[in-house]
């Protein structure tokens, strides 16, 4: 079989004339790899046309052990520089999986190619803007997913701490309840009237219904001191162990001494042990409930954040909402890093119409990447208004190190990234602005050290 021949079987050629596929068989090289050959790593300038003839290419992350696969190729495919492609380097490695033979056609050739070959020069740009569309999808839904592992991280750290609650104090109940019934018995025995239990009931219910004041650990500690005292004055038992509680619902002194002339000396032991009974039940029972509102909350984020209960066409966005739950669910890093936030985020701010699972993605690579530059204790702002009366303009800075003045032109594109190897991929950026330009709108930068602002303007419905 001649190569005119082999070139006739690629897919890519079906409408190009025979003379032109002659012209590249004319001036391509032929090209073996062995098998595992790296034909290029990353980073490795790239200066031909690969057509596989025969053989299995793949591209990988390389060179870790266990490297990501991104692609493979088999016979009869196209790799490797495009007329009018703008690619110089390997941005992965590339490697012949097993024995590959190729034909190589060198850049410089291209031009000739453009005056020779019309035919031949469109079936490589249909080929290039194949390989755009293919790539600008895998990236994106590699975002996503990047995006969805770092809220998932973030969700089941979140989760975990209200449920651990949920589960200590619900065992804590089942336990302490085991022990009303003797509460109950003491109760029983004693003879108080109708006014005295209307009076405990009521010191009860003001001291639950109301909120104890803050205390600092000092004035925690002198107040059980004060009321462990008073216990041990007045008769009561394991009086260490009921002032903690006391102290919790704000009970002092002189909330004792109001209890004591209602129900006098004799009963006072029994009446305090059943205060704390209660309240220790009450306790728990607070605890489940804020803990069981910490996750519904949670919860809430994350389908307004994914917005799975809606259709995934455009809608009305009302900004503040997607900024809330995406601040929600990067609560736990905002949190190691001790980062304050301020918001100024109007409840009647117009809202513009988009897609509201884009812009929150939007939302979670800008803020995420503020994070990542911002020092310990940093300072994050985002400020979302109404901009000539057409737009809103949404701004996130930080107080991080900034951007270098000579990169900041350079921050959009694809794969330019300033973290360490291994920690970005350098898409965050340019598919945060591909979401806005399919918004109509723009994001510009302004950064200095100390001050880094992205502003997004996106038009109002």
């Amino acid at each position: 079989m001649t190569i005119l021949d082999t070139l006739r079987q690629f897919p890519a050629f079906s409408d190009v004339p025979n003379e032109q596929l002659q012209w590249l068989a004319d001036h391509a090289d032929e090209q073996t790899y062995p098998a595992d050959t790296v034909i290029y790593k990353a980073g490795d300038a790239i200066d031909h046309l690969m057509l596989l003839i025969d053989g299995r290419v793949r591209l990988d992350t390389g060179p870790d052990s266990a490297p990501d696969e991104i692609a493979v190729y088999t016979s009869h495919s196209i790799l490797g520089v495009l007329p009018f492609s703008r690619l110089t380097k390997a941005s992965v490695r590339i490697t012949a999986e097993k024995p590959t033979y190729t034909l190589l056609l060198h850049r410089k050739q291209f031009r000739e190619m453009a005056q020779v070959g019309y035919e031949l020069t469109g079936a490589f740009v249909q080929q290039m803007t194949t390989r755009v569309r293919d790539f600008t999808k895998q990236t994106q839904q590699e975002d996503k997913m990047a995006s969805l592992g770092r809220l998932s991280a973030g969700l089941a750290h979140e989760l975990n701490n209200p449920v651990a609650a949920v589960v200590r104090s619900a065992d804590t109940l089942k336990e302490h309840l085991r022990a009303t019934p003797e509460a109950f018995k003491a109760i029983m025995h004693l003879s108080l009237t109708n006014q005295q239990v209307d009076s405990v009931n009521d010191a009860f219910f003001k001291k639950v219904d109301q909120k104890a004041p803050a205390l600092t650990m000092m004035q925690r500690s002198s107040l059980e001191d004060e009321l462990t005292d008073w216990l041990d004055d007045h008769g009561v038992d394991d009086a260490v162990d009921l002032a903690g509680p006391l102290v919790e619902f704000g009970f002092k002194t002189d909330d004792l001494d109001w209890i004591l002339n209602q129900v006098g000396d004799a009963n006072m032991p029994r009446i305090v042990n059943w205060l704390v009974n209660n309240l220790v039940t009450e306790k728990l029972v607070m605890d489940i409930s804020e803990a069981s509102k910490r996750i519904s909350t949670l919860v809430g984020s994350i389908k307004n954040y994914t917005h799975m209960d809606r259709g995934a066409g455009k809608e009305q966005v009302h900004l503040p909402d997607g900024l809330h739950s995406t601040l929600t669910l990067l609560d736990y890093k905002l949190k190691s890093k001790h980062i304050t936030i301020s918001l100024d985020l109007p409840a009647d701010l117009p809202a513009i119409c988009g897609w509201p699972g884009e812009l929150n993605q939007v939302w979670t690579n800008l803020i995420d990447n503020a994070i990542d530059a911002m020092p310990d204790s940093g300072q994050l702002t985002i400020r979302s208004y109404v901009d000539r009366g057409e737009f809103v303009l949404t701004t996130i800075t930080d107080n991080g190190s900034g951007i270098p003045a000579d990169i900041q032109d350079k921050i959009f594109e694809p794969f330019f990234t300033t973290k360490e190897i291994g920690k970005g991929t350098g898409l965050g950026l340019d598919i945060v602005q591909g979401i806005i330009k399919h918004h109509n709108g723009s994001i510009k930068l302004k950064s200095k050290p100390g001050e880094t602002e992205f502003s997004v303007c996106l038009p109002i419905l």
